[in-house]
């Protein structure tokens, strides 16, 4: 029997164990080191699949260090080890590497990410893996709480939803084997779709207005 493991507790990766009941390797709970190799290889060579969830997120600040380190380096050497010892890796990535793309780009689109080290670090760590592990998995995708906990909402426009959905959508790719990129998500929205309790406000200048990704390929892939 295949052996899933999740690296990272946050949103995603406690939703994913939730529906899952895969095991969870994190910083917090586990005290897992991303920096320590032999670490990395045990859990690499324990388990059959490798879901990556670990990522910097503070999106339009912090230090070049972290992102650099977090999203690009970690995930780089993860995809090697994976490689190396002919195991999955199932890469989390964001649709705001598409920030300045004309709207909806498909997965073979050049994405045109907005001026912040998060989005750039996670390109850069998508263009690594893609280059050298053609059988990884990398998911495009922006998940919000549920429910949405906070009072104002920003008018933007996503392909993201809620994290439940956005959960669902990565695991059925992971059983199915999917390989390569994937934008993953539901459909064109506003932000305020799934906050309709909220304010609606508009955001700060630096924030994209519109991240929203060509869905078909995983419409096709799993015939929704």
């Amino acid at each position: 029997m295949s052996k899933f493991v999740i690296l990272g507790d946050g949103l995603l990766g406690s939703e994913l164990q939730k529906i899952t009941n895969w095991s969870v390797e994190s910083r917090k709970k586990t005290n897992l080191d991303i920096e320590n190799f032999k670490m990395l290889s045990n859990i690499v060579f324990q388990n059959d699949t490798i879901v990556n969830c670990i990522a910097c997120t503070d999106s339009y600040g912090g230090k070049r260090e972290d992102h650099w380190k977090v999203n690009y380096e970690f995930p780089s050497k993860l995809s090697n080890l994976c490689f190396t010892n002919n195991k999955k890796l199932v890469h989390i990535s964001t649709e705001f590497v598409y920030a300045n793309n004309d709207i909806p780009p498909t997965e073979t689109d050049i994405p045109l990410p907005d001026n912040t080290w998060y989005a750039h670090s996670k390109l850069l760590a998508d263009n690594y893996i893609k280059a050298t592990n053609v059988e990884a998995l990398i998911c495009r995708l922006l998940h919000k709480p549920n429910p949405f906990p906070y009072e104002e909402v920003w008018n933007v426009k996503t392909s993201g939803d809620l994290v439940d959905k956005i959960a669902i959508l990565v695991k059925e790719l992971i059983t199915k084997k999917a390989t390569g990129i994937f934008n993953v998500g539901t459909g064109d929205k506003s932000l305020s779709d799934l906050a309709p309790y909220s304010k609606i406000v508009e955001p700060p200048d630096h924030v994209p207005k519109d991240t929203r990704m060509n869905i078909h390929k995983l419409e096709g892939f799993l015939n929704v």
